[in-house]
């Protein structure tokens, strides 16, 4: 197999394969992020039946596609039908009559484009598992989708026949960045891990991104080639991911376009005010929706509930498709290449670099020798200091130590000098009047290259560098 990590899915799936029950198994996560190509790898050829959804097609075709695969799998023709449950009458005919041993493994890939309104799908799909496949020992049913809240909503959430049927759920996350390393190196592409970290920060770790990279090009020609070129692979993959996610993807492109103005988030009572949706139900679920897909969080205040936390933007391509690709004005097909440092690149660079660190806090806490401590996350921001002191990633840890963590990418070791020493002090001094917190103050620096130790780097208790964001 060719996988890059995905270790602890791999060995998931061959648990299930030896279980002495049925198992009812379905594998999420953002669109690109290799679903398909993680089961496909896995069981290669042995497959008792496989079938994909389509996109965008009535049930008459969706009926017309099943069958196709029923004939396919089962060596046989099977007469067409007009209904889902004849259809699983059929899939329960060649699953009990395969010459297959062990586990039959039934994969049904991009189940959220089979079930069209009205069509009857879910039911038939409740049948099938609940009248058939349970009782018996050896079928493992595999569902995937982009979807992700057709996923919950429809299947782990169900208040119907599929209540609590859903034996594991495989959740597919982007590839962190020892992985996407690992994936260069194995394909021969040349970057530094400055530019791995860079190149993170604009497609976020998805596959299939680093999958469209092309060695024979440096890292800013491929950016220009996927991003800013007419016939780019990536010009149009901000509505066509959006599109293909959600029905009435506008409001959810609002909220995540009103995100991207502000790095450090907004309230559920913000977003409202900049997007002019509606309050209510509608809202909460779009907001659901997003967190699900992985698009957006809900950041906690430090020493504040849930419901008072911030709504954050995490998906790192949505945040450069609005910083660059949107209003690329000049219509430049070279515009990475060309691009000259200024505010704005400052300004993005940042904050997508305090979310790759983000994304990797459990190396950052082994690198602070705190990985097997109990610890909680959070931001924090000032009240009353006229500086506005705010702590973009705070570690509150069960051994009364709270690590304050600024995060600097640069191109070279990062300078504490006498303004950003006081700025430190004054932000540490403030949290600590503000909260009355007895616990020990630790001042941390997440930066690429560390810090210069000169007369102010004494008052750091401690260093991450991108070199240990890289550990697997």
């Amino acid at each position: 197999m060719q996988l890059i990590g995905r270790k602890e899915e791999t060995a998931d799936l061959e648990r299930l394969t030896e279980t002495q029950k049925s198992e009812f198994v379905i594998v999420f996560g953002r669109r690109r992020v290799g679903k398909t190509f993680l089961v496909r790898e896995y069981f290669g050829n042995r497959f008792t039946f496989y079938h994909t959804g389509m996109a965008n097609t009535e049930m008459a075709l969706q009926l017309k596609s099943f069958n196709s695969s029923l004939h396919k799998y089962g060596n046989r023709p099977y007469p067409e039908v007009a209904t889902w449950f004849e259809s699983f009458e059929q899939l329960i005919h060649l699953l009990s009559h395969t010459r297959k041993k062990g586990k039959k493994v039934v994969f049904i890939d991009e189940m959220p484009w089979i079930d069209t309104p009205r069509s009857g799908f879910i039911q038939a799909l409740e049948y099938f598992w609940n009248s058939w496949a349970s009782g018996r020992t050896d079928i493992l049913l595999i569902v995937c989708g982009s979807a992700t809240s057709w996923m919950m909503n429809k299947l782990i959430k169900n208040h119907g026949g599929l209540h609590n049927r859903v034996t594991r759920q495989i959740h597919l996350s982007p590839f962190k960045l020892g992985e996407c390393e690992e994936y260069y190196q194995k394909n021969n592409i040349e970057m530094n891990r400055h530019q791995i970290i860079e190149n993170y920060m604009i497609f976020g770790g998805v596959p299939y991104y680093l999958s469209l990279m092309q060695k024979q090009f440096s890292m800013a020609q491929n950016i220009d080639n996927l991003c800013f070129a007419e016939k780019g692979a990536l010009r149009n993959e901000f509505e066509n991911l959006y599109a293909s996610l959600f029905k009435n993807y506008d409001r959810h492109v609002k909220i995540v376009e009103a995100l991207s103005k502000k790095a450090k988030g907004l309230t559920r009572e913000e977003i409202i005010e900049n997007t002019q949706l509606a309050n209510g139900g509608g809202l909460s679920r779009t907001l659901e929706e997003l967190e699900l897909c992985g698009f957006i969080r809900q950041y906690k205040a430090f020493e504040k509930r849930k419901r008072q936390g911030l709504f954050q933007l995490i998906d790192l391509f949505t945040l450069f498709y609005f910083n660059f690709m949107q209003n690329n004005k000049f219509d430049d097909e070279h515009y990475w290449t060309n691009f000259i440092e200024n505010a704005r690149h400052r300004a993005w660079s940042g904050y997508a670099f305090e979310q790759v660190c983000l994304s990797h806090l459990p190396q950052i806490k082994r690198k602070l020798g705190i990985s097997g401590v109990l610890a909680n996350t959070a931001s924090w921001r000032s009240k009353e200091s006229e500086n506005g002191a705010q702590i973009d990633l705070l570690i509150e840890r069960n051994d009364k130590v709270i690590n304050l963590c600024e995060m600097k990418f640069t191109n070279s070791q990062f300078v504490i000098d006498k303004k950003y020493d006081e700025m430190l002090r004054n932000k540490r001094e403030t949290f600590k009047y503000e909260t009355k917190t007895g616990k020990a103050i630790h001042l941390t620096m997440i930066t690429t290259y560390g810090v210069k130790h000169n007369a102010y780097w004494g008052n750091i208790h401690s260093e991450v560098t991108m070199d240990d964001l890289f550990e697997i």
